[in-house]
């Protein structure tokens, strides 16, 4: 089985849909119920980074990956988001694009435009999360990754409402989402 990093963090465990160039992993703080990131498997820092390949297969997955969280979630939309380059207040740096599911009824956010500043507040946060994980950040030689570069985090309040979640509940939202994309075992790409 291949390993996966996000940035430097292994998260092979959160896999739950790949492709030649890219998967999709679930969110160690989602801000709705089914938020997981797309990421390329090559880890690069900007979206301009990306080969004409990775950038063709990352915006096929986002498609693909985007159609089944819609219907596994019971949403009317998704709220998809890149926040490019240390001034966009990308702080792991590694191109992600974050999924969210949207409900006309029933959503979180009343006003839908209030995802966004939520979005600031976990990504100003994301990178010491992942940097603080426990167990299963090995890389593939049995030794501890390399720590994080974090980066300097915009200014803006901590969301105090989502603690991070523990490798076994990622672990178990994956390997469910995983039969959304699995026919007899094999992964199907987009």
């Amino acid at each position: 089985m291949a390993t996966f990093f996000f940035s430097t963090i292994e998260v092979t465990r959160q896999v739950f849909y790949r492709s030649s160039l890219c998967c999709a992993i679930v969110n160690l703080k989602p801000i709705v119920p089914g938020h997981v990131l797309v990421i390329p498997t090559r880890p690069v820092p900007r979206l301009a980074d990306l080969t004409p390949p990775e950038l063709s297969s990352l915006m096929t997955s986002v498609q693909h990956v985007g159609r089944v969280i819609e219907r596994v979630y019971g949403a009317d939309g998704l709220t998809i988001a890149c926040q490019d380059g240390k001034a966009a207040g990308q702080t792991v740096p590694h191109v992600h694009f974050h999924l969210l599911p949207r409900k006309l009824r029933g959503d979180r956010f009343v006003n839908n435009d209030d995802i966004y500043p939520a979005l600031e507040r976990a990504e100003g946060t994301l990178s010491q999360h992942l940097a603080a994980m426990p167990d299963g950040q090995k890389s593939t030689d049995g030794k501890r990754s390399e720590p994080m570069v974090v980066h300097e985090p915009l200014k803006m309040d901590a969301d105090e409402d989502r603690k991070p979640r523990t490798m076994e509940e990622m672990e178990k939202e994956a390997t469910w989402l995983r039969t959304f994309f699995e026919v007899d075992g094999h992964t199907l790409e987009a």
